[in-house]
C-alpha cells in the first residue's frame, strides 16, 4: 500500500469514558498492559505498508503527542513521508477547535495536498483490532467505488450497544443504501467500523464542498447526505473489533482478552505486531508469596499478594496480603497491604490504602482516577 497514506481522527470527547479520558485523548487511553488505543490502528497502517500517517488531535492531547513522539517505534521517523501530528490551531478569539472529523481534515488540508499517494485510509484512533488493509484497498478497486467504508456483523452487541454505533444497510452486491449514525432504533447489526478508503483527490473536493455549505462532519454531511450520489460499497471485517468508547465497553474488551486465547492470537501474534512506545524497565518481580493467575502483568512491576484475571501496567505494586481481582491497574498504582480491588479500573498512580476494600461490578467497574488516594 505505498500508494496510500493514512489520517487517523483521535480528538473527540467520549463522556462514557469518564474518568479515563479527562486529562488524555481516547487515543492515547492505556490498554493491554502496556499500549494505548492509538497503537492498534498506527499499526495496522504500517503492517499495510503505509508511510505517510497524519494524527488529528483535539482536546487533551499533550499525552498522545508524548506517546507518539517521533513516530520511531513504528519505523515513522523518516526524511520523506513519516508521522505527522496536527494539533488544532488555537486563535486569541480562541476559535480553531474542530467542529466535526470533516472540519479537522479541512483545516489540515495542506497535508493532503502535498501529499503524493493516490488513495487515502481514513481511520478513527480508538479500535482494538488488526486488520490486513492491503486486502480492503483491492476490494475498493475491484469494487470501483467511490467510498469504501469496512463494516462488522455485530451479533455479539446487544441493541443498546448498537445504538451507539453507525449502522448499514447493504445490497446484494454490498453498496451501502442505508447509514444512520447512532439511531435509537437500529433496523440491522451490520456497523461501521470508522474505517473509509478514497481517492485523496476525491478527499480533497468533498471536503471543500462540505465546509463551503457550512458543515463540518465527515459521515453525517458527506456519506449520508451523498449515499444516492456517491458510489459507496461495504467491506466485510470479520475479525475481533472494539472501540474504546465507554467504561464499560473499555472493561469488556480487557477482559474478553484475558479469557480467550484466540483473540490475544489474534491482536498480538497473526498478521505483523502491535507496536508502541519503548520504555527500558526491569522485568516484573515476583516474591514467594506472590499468586498470580491469568493475567497480563507489565514491566517493573513488583508482586507480593494475589493477581486474578487482570491487567497490570508498568511499575505496579501489588503489596502482601493484597488481592486484585478482574481488574485493571494502571501504571505506577500501588495496592497497599491487605487491601482488595475487585471489577475495578486505577489510573495512573492511584494508591489504594492498606485494609481498603474496593468493589466494583463486571456490568459498572469501579474507576478511580489519576493520582487518588483512596
Amino acid at each position: 500500500m505505498t500508494n496510500t497514506m493514512g489520517l487517523i481522527l483521535s480528538g473527540w470527547k467520549k463522556p462514557a469514558l469518564k474518568d479515563l479520558s479527562y486529562n488524555r485523548s481516547v487515543s492515547a487511553v492505556p490498554f493491554g498492559g502496556k499500549y494505548r488505543a492509538i497503537d492498534f490502528i498506527l499499526s495496522n497502517m504500517v503492517n499495510s505498508g503505509i508511510k505517510n500517517v497524519g494524527v488529528l488531535t483535539q482536546y487533551s492531547f499533550r499525552s498522545l503527542m508524548d506517546h507518539l513522539g517521533s513516530g520511531k517505534e513504528w519505523d515513522l521517523d523518516r526524511r520523506y513521508d513519516g508521522l505527522f501530528i496536527f494539533p488544532p490551531s488555537m486563535s486569541d478569539d480562541e476559535s480553531g477547535w474542530d467542529r466535526g472529523s470533516a472540519d479537522a481534515m479541512y483545516n489540515n488540508l495542506s497535508f493532503l495536498k502535498r501529499s503524493n499517494e493516490d488513495y487515502v485510509v481514513i481511520s478513527q484512533g480508538n479500535g482494538i483490532f488488526k486488520m490486513q488493509m492491503g486486502e480492503m484497498l483491492r476490494y475498493h478497486l475491484d469494487t470501483d467505488a467511490d467510498i469504501t467504508l469496512a463494516y462488522r456483523q455485530m451479533y455479539d452487541y446487544t441493541k443498546e450497544e448498537l445504538s451507539r454505533l453507525g449502522i448499514i444497510r447493504i445490497n446484494e452486491d454490498n453498496r451501502v443504501i442505508d447509514l444512520q449514525e447512532k439511531p435509537l432504533n437500529p433496523q440491522s447489526d451490520l456497523a461501521s467500523i470508522g474505517i473509509y478508503i478514497l481517492k485523496r483527490t476525491l478527499l480533497i473536493a468533498l471536503l471543500e464542498e462540505c465546509i463551503a455549505h457550512g458543515d463540518y462532519d465527515f459521515v453525517r454531511d458527506i456519506m449520508i447526505k451523498k449515499l444516492d450520489k456517491l458510489s459507496i460499497y461495504g467491506y466485510e471485517f470479520k475479525g475481533y473489533w472494539r472501540n474504546i468508547s465507554s467504561v464499560r465497553n473499555y472493561y469488556r474488551c480487557s477482559m474478553e482478552v484475558l479469557s480467550d486465547p484466540e483473540i490475544r492470537e489474534e491482536l498480538f501474534v497473526r498478521n505483523g505486531k502491535i507496536y508502541t512506545k519503548v520504555k527500558d524497565e526491569a522485568p516484573a518481580k515476583y516474591n514467594e508469596e506472590a499468586e498470580v493467575t491469568n493475567s497480563i502483568v507489565a514491566d517493573g512491576c513488583f508482586i507480593e499478594g494475589t493477581v486474578e484475571n487482570s491487567v497490570l501496567f508498568r511499575g505496579v505494586t501489588i503489596a502482601k496480603g493484597a488481592v486484585v481481582r478482574n481488574s485493571i491497574v494502571m501504571q505506577g498504582s500501588v495496592i497497599e497491604q491487605d487491601a482488595v480491588l475487585e471489577c475495578g479500573i486505577l489510573d495512573k498512580n492511584v494508591v489504594l490504602t492498606r485494609g481498603k476494600y474496593l468493589k466494583g461490578d463486571s456490568d459498572y467497574p469501579v474507576v478511580v482516577s489519576k493520582n487518588s488516594v483512596v
